[in-house]
């Protein structure tokens, strides 16, 4: 039993666990949209995209982990807390004031250059602002506390994983 304890406190092993949280949340996501029924605005899809990048650089911390991973899980995780935060904030609005719906995602990637799309995704349309809740809570909400949690604990890990070996 004390291997395994040994084991886990591991940065790699803990960079493993959590790229498996991130892809699991973009999982279920995809759930409450298949089955559930709930049709993601684009803010939705490019908070997936964070969690699928948190992810993508925690798997590369399995093999080598340390400040680099701590790193660049901050800068995913901060991009997904400045998404969430938007769209925490455009869930907030009095009804008079949330902007009107636009165009699909599927619809703006066809017309118009990806810089465009994405100042027309953070500037947040109607649909965004339409609550959709898991256990009496949004779903931003929720993704920017997973956020920060994934990322404290990933900045944990690969700092003191680092401090441990000796400072390499």
């Amino acid at each position: 039993m004390a291997f395994l304890q040994h084991q886990w406190r591991q940065p790699a092993h803990i960079n493993g666990l959590l790229a498996l949280i991130c892809f699991a949340l973009v999982a279920i996501a995809l759930v409450l949209e298949w089955v559930g029924g709930m049709e993601p605005c684009p803010l939705c899809v490019f908070q997936r995209i964070a969690f699928i990048a948190m992810g993508v650089v925690l798997l590369a911390g399995m093999v080598v982990p340390g400040r680099s991973v701590a790193v660049l899980t901050v800068l995913a995780c901060l991009g997904g807390i400045g998404l969430a935060g938007r769209h925490l904030w455009l869930q907030s609005l009095p009804a008079d004031q949330v902007p009107a719906c636009g165009p699909g995602l599927d619809y703006l990637l066809g017309v118009f250059p990806v810089t465009e799309v994405i100042t027309l995704v953070l500037s947040g349309s109607g649909e965004c602002a339409a609550v959709d809740r898991v256990l009496g809570v949004s779903i931003p909400a929720w993704t920017l506390l997973t956020y920060g949690v994934i990322g404290g604990l990933a900045v944990a890990a690969n700092l003191r994983g680092r401090r441990a070996a000796g400072g390499q």
